[in-house]
C-alpha cells in the first residue's frame, strides 16, 4: 500500500504548505506529515495525526485537519474526514482495486519487485559444511535461509553472488581420516552400500568412540593435521579421497533440496593466504607474538580480551581461514557487501574477524555482516555428530516424503496426482523450508516433522493446497469460458469485504518483500502468505467465484483470483516453498 500512502502523503504536505501559508507561518521547519494504519478499517485507510501541527499553527489538532483539509483538491483517490485528531483517508476502493488489478497483470514475473538494493553488489556465504559428516537438521535451517535471503535480495534488485566455504582441513577432518585407517579396512562407499558422505560421517562418530578409550587418540590426529600442513603424501592421498566422498555426497543432498552456490571456496586453498596477512599484521604491529610463537590480538579496544589468530606450531585455527577467504573473495568478486549466515553461537568469532580485517586495513570490512540464526532441534533434545545423536538432513527429508504420501493416500488423491513421488518431494520440502523460515532467525526451535507436514493450519502443504485449489478454479473456467465470454473486469463489482482485504495485501506485497530484504528475514513473507492463503479461503468458501449468474462478477472475481495466484507463485519461490498446481 505504499504508493498509495505517497499518493495522499504528497496531497496532504501540499494542502498542509498551503494552510500554513494562509496562516501567515511561513516557515514548517522539519515538520513531516506522518502516514499511519488506523487499528480498525472502519476508521479508514490511512491516517494522519495533527498533533506534532499544534504548537506551530497554535491551533488543536481538529482545527488543524479542518484547515489542511479546505485545501485539498479533488481527486480520484479517495476522501477524507475529520476523526478528533486525526484526519483519515478513505481511499476509493474501485479506482485503488483496478490500479492494483492492473499493476500486478503488468509486472508479470516482477511483481513484488522493489529497487531497494538496485544493483548492489551483495555476497552470501551460508552452508559451509564440514567433509567429516552429512549435512543435518542444522545445515538445512542454514542453506533455507541463505537460499531465501539470497532471492529476496535479487527481487530488491540487488546482484547477488552465492558461496559456500567447504571446510575441507582441520584437526576434525584428520579425525575422521584415522578412523577409516584404525576401522576402514579399505572398505568404500559402494562396498559398504552407504551414501558416500554418511559413510565418512560414519567414522567420525566411531573416531569420538575410540577416543573415550584411547586418550593418545586426540594427539595423533594433530600430529595427522600438522603431516598434512606439510605435504605428507599418504595423508594427502587419504585426505583427498574422503574428501571427494563426502563433497560428492553432500552436492547430492544440496541437488535434493534445492540449494544452488554460484562458487565454491575450500579452506585447504585459502587458510595459507590467512597466515600471510596474519604475519604481515605481526609485522605491522597488529598483532604480537606469545613465547610459545602463538600469535594473537589484543581486543581491549572492542571490549574483549584476546585472541590467539595462528598456533604456535604454525598451524592454522578457523579464523585464520576465515581472514584468508575473506580477502580472496573481495579480489575475485569486489562486493559492497558480505553477510555471514552462521549461527547465533559464532557470534563472538565474528566479531573478532571484521574487527581483525579493519585493523589489517581491509576498508571493506565495515559491511561485514553476520545473520546470526538461532539453534533448531527436534522435539527429542539436543543433537550431537561426535555422539552420531544429529538428525542427517537426508533421512530427515526422506521422512517427509513419506509423510506427505501418507497425507496423500489418506486423502484419496491418488487418481488427481500423476506423480505422487515428484508430488510427495515438493510437499516434504515445502513444509520443510516453511517451518524453517517462518520462525524469526533469531529465535532457536524445534523442528517437529508431524507438525510441519500438516494441510491444516500454519504450515507449507497448506500453503500449497491453497494455491492448487486456486489452479482447480482456474481450469474450471478455462473449461467454461464460453458462458463467461460476455463478462468484462468491474472494480466496482468488488465489494465484498474480503476483496478489499486481499487488495490491500496484494498492494502490500512489495513492501513485504522490501522489509523481508532489508531485515534478511523470510518469515515476513511466509507470515504474509499464511494472511493471503487464509483470507481467500475464507472468501472462497462463503463466496462463489464460478457459480455466479452475472458474467462480469465471475470474470472480476477471477481476476483477483489470478492476482492471488500470481503472489503465491512469486512468495512461494522467495521462501523455497514448490507451487503445485494440482495437490
Amino acid at each position: 500500500m505504499k504508493q498509495y500512502h505517497s499518493i495522499w502523503i504528497k496531497l496532504i504536505q501540499e494542502a498542509l504548505e498551503n494552510y500554513a501559508k494562509e496562516r501567515a507561518i511561513g516557515d514548517l521547519g522539519s515538520i513531516k506529515i506522518v502516514a499511519e494504519t488506523p487499528p480498525n478499517p472502519d476508521m479508514g485507510d490511512i491516517a494522519f495525526p495533527m498533533f506534532p501541527l499544534a504548537r506551530l499553527f497554535k491551533q488543536s489538532p481538529p482545527l488543524i485537519a479542518e484547515g489542511i483539509q479546505k485545501h485539498l483538491p479533488e481527486t480520484p483517490w479517495g476522501k477524507t474526514e475529520i476523526a478528533g485528531p486525526y484526519l483519515n483517508v478513505r481511499l476509493n476502493k474501485f479506482q485503488v482495486q483496478a490500479n492494483i488489478i492492473e499493476d500486478i497483470e503488468k509486472q508479470a514475473d516482477q511483481f513484488g519487485h522493489t529497487k531497494a538494493f538496485a544493483d548492489e553488489k551483495i555476497m552470501l556465504e551460508f552452508s559451509c559444511p564440514n567433509t567429516n559428516k552429512p549435512l543435518h537438521l542444522g545445515h538445512l535451517r542454514n542453506d533455507s535461509l541463505g537460499e531465501s535471503v539470497s532471492r529476496i535480495l535479487k527481487a530488491n534488485g540487488a546482484n547477488v553472488q552465492k558461496v559456500n566455504l567447504i571446510n575441507d582441513r582441520g584437526v576434525h577432518i584428520c579425525k575422521s581420516m584415522l578412523a577409516y585407517l584404525e576401522f576402514g579396512h579399505d572398505s568404500t562407499p559402494e562396498t559398504a552400500d552407504r551414501k558416500s558422505d554418511h559413510f565418512v560421517g560414519d567414522y567420525y562418530v566411531k573416531f569420538a568412540q575410540w577416543a573415550k578409550e584411547n586418550p593418545e587418540a586426540e594427539e595423533k590426529a594433530r600430529d595427522m593435521l600438522r603431516a598434512w600442513e606439510k605435504g605428507d603424501s599418504e595423508v594427502q592421498e587419504l585426505w583427498k579421497k574422503m574428501n571427494h566422498w563426502a563433497i560428492s555426497g553432500i552436492k547430492k543432498t544440496y541437488e535434493n533440496t534445492g540449494i544452488h552456490f554460484d562458487t565454491y571456496y575450500y579452506e585447504s586453498e585459502t587458510y595459507l593466504s590467512g597466515k600471510d596477512e596474519i604475519h604481515r599484521g605481526l609485522i605491522e604491529g597488529k598483532f604480537y607474538k606469545e613465547e610459545d610463537n602463538s600469535i594473537w590480538v589484543d581486543l581491549s579496544d572492542i571490549k574483549l580480551d584476546k585472541k590467539v589468530l595462528l598456533r604456535g606450531d604454525g598451524t592454522s585455527l578457523y579464523i585464520t581461514q576465515d581472514i584468508g577467504t575473506a580477502v580472496k573473495r573481495h579480489e575475485d568478486w569486489p562486493f559492497k557487501r558480505l553477510i555471514y549466515v552462521v549461527a547465533s553461537e559464532q557470534k563472538y568469532h565474528f566479531q573478532v574477524l571484521f574487527h581483525v580485517l579493519g585493523l589489517l586495513g581491509h576498508d571493506w570490512a565495515k559491511n561485514l555482516y553476520h545473520l546470526s540464526y538461532g539453534m533448531v532441534n527436534l522435539p527429542e533434545g539436543k543433537m550431537k555428530s561426535r555422539e552420531g545423536t544429529v538428525v542427517d538432513a537426508d533421512n530427515l527429508l526422506e521422512e517427509l516424503v513419506n509423510l506427505a504420501k501418507s497425507e496423500i493416500n489418506s486423502r484419496e488423491r491418488d487418481d488427481e496426482i500423476t506423480d505422487i513421488d515428484k508430488t510427495s518431494h515438493s510437499i516434504a520440502l515445502g513444509a520443510l523450508n516453511y517451518y524453517l523460515l517462518s520462525t524469526t532467525p533469531a529465535k532457536d526451535m524445534i523442528f517437529n516433522p508431524k507438525e510441519s507436514i500438516s494441510f491444516n493450519g500454519n504450515t507449507g502443504p497448506y500453503l500449497q493446497y491453497t494455491g492448487a485449489r486456486i489452479c482447480s478454479i482456474l481450469r474450471k473456467f478455462d473449461d467454461r469460458k464460453t458462458e463467461f465470454a460476455s463478462g468484462r473486469f468491474q472494480a466496482e463489482l468488488l465489494t465484498v469485504k474480503e476483496e478489499w482485504e486481499i487488495m490491500k495485501l496484494l498492494a502490500s506485497f512489495s513492501d513485504i518483500i522490501e522489509q523481508a530484504g532489508r531485515e534478511y528475514n523470510p518469515s515476513y513473507i511466509a507470515s504474509y502468505l499464511y494472511d493471503l492463503a487464509k483470507i481467500f479461503s475464507r472468501y472462497y468458501h462463503d463466496n462463489p467465484i464460478l457459480h455466479n449468474a452475472d458474467a462480469n462478477i465471475v470474470v472480476s472475481r477471477i481476476r483477483l483470483v489470478k492476482a492471488i495466484k500470481q503472489a503465491f507463485e512469486k512468495g512461494f519461490y522467495l521462501i523455497g516453498v514448490p507451487f503445485l498446481e494440482r495437490m
